[in-house]
């Protein structure tokens, strides 16, 4: 018998393991929902593609998701939000699909003194979605952003606590210690790595995209009437185009740090 639609997983993908901080808040928020989480190891980094590579890759994730049954996506990857969330949307018109975007907004409400840096990929700096909301919510006095061209890859890798993380993270943002009291993190992948970066650049306050997206998609599903009614507890399944199970196990073994963030 096929599932009740309410009843079906929610797909949840990223370029690779970023994306699994998205994904422990929307179970926080939505513990009695299904979620199928698809890593694209294979192709990571998105956020140094052009548009059109990043287009193609999540409009094929996307129909794997949906060939999976998947009742919403959730585009856990701001790259991939900026360059493709308008096709998907317009693709699959009928389905709740949630983006993620650098929460500049929260922080620079937030703030009381000093400067606010974004930390995002170089294509998500770049692209118009980003600029507009750097004009809307930001000034050069106020606000500074950042491509760190290569973070997201060494994340991917893992072991972030080496050496190296700390030294690559210093090279991109070290000039702005003591100069920021506080941090957007424009990539979800860089939650992961919020310990190296206050040890860069000091005692900063952080911001990221996690809860906001996992508040719009309860929303988006309460209004579609797709919210799963049972009182069991979600499952958790992942998939990755690097489909080895060293990545795979990579991916659980960052979901539950995930839990500690």
């Amino acid at each position: 018998m096929e599932p009740k639609v309410c009843e079906r997983p929610i797909g949840v993908f990223d370029s690779g393991v970023g994306g699994i901080s998205i994904l422990r808040e929307l179970v926080r928020e939505l513990p009695h929902e299904d979620f199928v989480f698809y890593g694209d190891s294979a192709h990571a980094p998105y956020g140094e593609k052009t548009s059109e590579e990043v287009v193609s890759l999540t409009s094929d994730v996307a129909q794997k998701l949906l060939d999976m049954g998947c009742k919403a996506l959730v585009i856990a990857c701001n790259t991939a939000t900026s360059a493709a969330a308008p096709v998907l949307r317009k693709t699959y018109s009928h389905m709740p699909i949630v983006g993620v975007e650098p929460a500049l907004k929260p922080a620079v409400l937030a703030k009381h003194h000093g400067k606010v840096l974004v930390m995002a990929t170089p294509m998500t700096v770049r692209l118009e979605k980003f600029q507009k909301l750097l004009r809307t919510w930001g000034s050069e006095e106020d606000v500074v952003a950042v491509p760190c061209g290569g973070l997201a890859a060494r994340i991917e890798q893992g072991n972030v606590d080496a050496p190296d993380v700390v030294a690559l993270i210093d090279s991109l943002v070290g000039a702005y210690a003591g100069r920021v009291d506080t941090v957007v993190l424009g990539c979800t992948h860089y939650p992961f790595v919020r310990e190296q970066i206050r040890e860069v650049l000091g005692d900063v306050a952080f911001f990221d995209s996690a809860q906001g997206t996992a508040r719009q998609l309860r929303r988006r599903l309460s209004s579609a009437q797709k919210l799963n009614n049972t009182q069991a507890q979600g499952r958790v399944e992942f998939f990755s185009s690097k489909d080895t199970k060293e990545e795979l196990a990579l991916y659980r073994q960052f979901f539950e740090w995930s839990k500690t963030l």
